[in-house]
């Protein structure tokens, strides 16, 4: 291991984290670095509580994810709200409970700055259904953040911390309100650090000690306010001064979790299939890119490091989409240039998600490369010709391809061949290569769609709905598209959620993306 926090082989799965946590800092209306603080927060406390390495490790992970599932119904948050990234700040201000937060998120129904009429419209709908996709979020952020490190092979210590996040001492939090000791010391640990980092950020050491005060013994484990107060100055003060990246690196309890390569493809891909979660309409489309440009590569007889590298790229050319409110990628109309300028600049965010790793970072720098254009029209340094490498025309193809094939906002998913015609206009035009586009649509084979059936005993119609309803779809609109009435559409839903034991659409969609229900493709015969 080196001084700058950077390992001479496998990527260290707290580097990971630790990259995706910045993202996730974005996705709350934080600069970056505000998870990485609060983890260094957290390991101060779990030292000086006098827990042992085991539990301070259980810190540590709990820390870098708590808030990672808060970003899987972001869809819903801008439909009802507006601008999901703001509701999501505002808890730093009003708490986890509460008459004043729930007023902060009431007030922005229907998003601040829309017609009057939009907003009561909104409103109405709210009013009506709406409430229902809202009540079990917190639940549902929690259970999303433990099913990560599930996958990410976390202890079951790390996992049971993740699940309870969001309860208080007092009892009043999410899912089961726990209260006091019930909740594990690793939970009380990272919500408290969560809470004093924002708070010192903006307020100083005055700022954080008020905040624990205020809230010790409702939100906030007692002891951790006292302790945080008596010893605020050694735990609070060089936090603007440390290298926050390397700090965290090197401060991983216990022994370092190393991955080999078949584990850091695994987790990538578990990580990517969550980023995916923030939109129906990107679900699964990283994990589909990455196939295809890596089977274009290999077609193009590539080296293996170049295809692995290509392959993982592909994984992670949208993390950067935390960073952008879903109601610029969820919104039906044109884009204004503002929003396009947020858009233009989410392969940079995830660039700087990955580049202070020494194993992730040429990862990041062939993600960046995924908007780039022959011609230098493309997106982000409107970089040009030999600029671009042979990997990153690849993939450049392959993304593009495969969105077409996806449905979006603004329009349906196109068909096969009307993907590759328009892939192949783009060569004309001199915006992709030649080569590329042809080696991804020898990859694709004019493929033709293949559904799976059955998985925990869902029907074939059951199976049409779910993958409506993981696009976003309301009930009326998955109606209207498989032409049966709303309360039939209902139906199907409710009996799919009991199924798979799902309670919302960000679940459900999640459990539709892992067990392989969404579409896929085969060549045609």
């Amino acid at each position: 291991m080196s001084g700058n926090g950077r390992t001479t082989g496998g990527v260290r799965l707290a580097e990971l984290v630790a990259a995706l946590s910045l993202g996730i800092d974005l996705g709350f209306g934080q600069p970056m670095e505000h998870v990485l603080r609060q983890c260094l927060i957290a390991l101060r406390l779990a030292e000086r509580s006098g827990l042992d390495q085991e539990s301070r490790a259980d810190v540590y992970y709990t820390a870098l994810l708590v808030n990672v599932g808060c970003h899987s119904d972001a869809h819903e948050q801008a439909k009802w709200f507006g601008d999901d990234l703001s509701l999501k700040s505002s808890k730093y201000k009003h708490g986890m409970h509460g008459v004043r937060a729930t007023a902060s998120g009431m007030r922005s129904l229907g998003g601040t700055g829309n017609p009057p009429l939009h907003r009561f419209r909104v409103g109405l709908e709210f009013a009506i259904s709406g409430h229902r996709e809202l009540d079990d979020m917190v639940t549902h952020h929690a259970n999303v953040a433990r099913s990560l490190a599930e996958q990410l092979s976390l202890p079951a210590t790390v996992q049971e911390a993740l699940g309870a996040a969001y309860e208080q001492w007092d009892g009043k939090g999410w899912p089961k309100g726990l209260k006091r000791d019930g909740v594990p010391v690793a939970s009380r640990i990272a919500q408290f650090a969560e809470f004093v980092e924002v708070a010192h950020r903006v307020g100083g050491i005055a700022g954080a000690t008020a905040v624990a005060r205020k809230r010790s013994g409702t939100q906030f484990d007692p002891n951790l306010a006292k302790l945080l107060n008596a010893h605020a100055k050694e735990i609070l003060d060089d936090l603007d001064s440390v290298q926050t990246w390397d700090a965290v690196i090197e401060a991983e309890p216990t022994l370092t979790v190393v991955l080999s390569d078949e584990q850091f493809d695994v987790a990538l891909r578990a990580i990517s299939t969550f980023v995916d979660l923030k939109s129906p309409y990107m679900l699964g489309h990283s994990e589909a890119v990455a196939d295809l440009a890596a089977a274009a590569g290999s077609g193009m007889k590539m080296p293996a490091g170049d295809i692995q590298l290509l392959r993982r790229a592909a994984l992670v050319h949208d993390f950067g989409r935390l960073g952008v409110s879903n109601a610029i990628w969820d919104k039906k109309g044109p884009l204004g240039p503002g929003e396009w300028e947020r858009v233009r600049m989410h392969p940079y965010i995830t660039e700087r998600m990955l580049h202070q790793s020494g194993t992730l970072s040429p990862v990041g720098a062939l993600a960046v490369t995924i908007g780039e254009r022959i011609d230098g029209s493309g997106y982000p340094r409107g970089i040009s010709g030999a600029a671009i490498s042979r990997t990153a025309r690849v993939l450049a193809a392959a993304d593009v391809y495969q969105a077409m094939l996806e449905p979006r906002p603004h329009r349906p998913a196109r068909a096969p061949d009307e993907a590759a015609d328009e892939l192949r206009s783009e060569v004309r035009s001199g915006r992709l290569e030649g080569d590329a586009v042809e080696a991804v649509l020898i990859a694709a084979g004019h493929r033709v769609r293949r559904r799976k059936e059955g998985v925990a005993g869902l029907t074939a119609r059951e199976v049409e709905v779910l993958r409506l309803l993981a696009q976003g779809l309301s009930t009326k609109e998955i109606g209207e598209r498989l032409v049966m009435s709303p309360k039939t559409a209902s139906n199907h839903i409710e009996h799919i959620y009991t199924k798979i034991d799902a309670s919302n659409r960000a679940t459900a969609s999640l459990f539709a993306v892992q067990h392989g229900l969404l579409p896929e493709w085969e060549p045609a015969r």
